[in-house]
């Protein structure tokens, strides 16, 4: 039979500068005893908690009779992305277009804020906010990858405009 740090005193002393030594010891042999508690039971909690009140407009699922007691949305919908997500939330949450009308929904919303931004006056860093140099460090062949394929749609388009303008 091979000894173990629980059978011996010599053991324990031995093994006491391991943090968490000794937590699956025996209950009454724990050195931590005299201060554990046993977790409250999860059986006498006092009910749902009450109903947050509701200053802007919260979409939910139609699958649910309203709104859970919780939630958290700070924003309301609004423009072109809010009506996108109206629509979505009319439809069931296992069909596939409420999703995609999300996903949708989420690119129009980037787009009204660069809008907003510009009409604020203030000119977005699109390349240092989406981890332009971060990616230039960590993936410089990725980077220069993007870049070319970003000339040359730049090119085809430029192109295309003015052999339009020939005809």
């Amino acid at each position: 039979m091979q000894n173990t740090p629980q059978d011996s005193p010599k053991d324990a002393q031995r093994f006491a500068h391991i943090k968490g030594w000794g937590s699956d010891l025996p209950q009454s042999r724990r050195p931590a005893v005299p201060m554990e508690h046993s977790p409250p039971r999860l059986d006498v909690q006092p009910g749902p908690p009450a109903q947050q009140p509701v200053h802007v407009e919260v979409l939910h699922s139609n699958e649910r009779p309203g709104i859970t007691p919780l939630f958290g949305s700070t924003l309301p919908p609004r423009g072109l992305s809010g009506a996108l997500r109206r629509q979505a939330f009319r439809r069931s949450e296992n069909d596939l277009r409420h999703w995609l009308m999300l996903l949708a929904a989420d690119r129009v919303d980037m787009v009204e804020g660069l809008v907003g931004d510009l009409l604020r006056g203030h000119v977005p860093r699109i390349y240092a906010e989406m981890g332009g140099r971060a990616e230039m460090r960590h993936n410089p062949a990725g980077t220069v990858k993007k870049a070319v394929g970003l000339l040359a749609v730049v090119g085809v388009a430029c192109w295309l405009m003015k052999r339009r303008g020939r005809v």
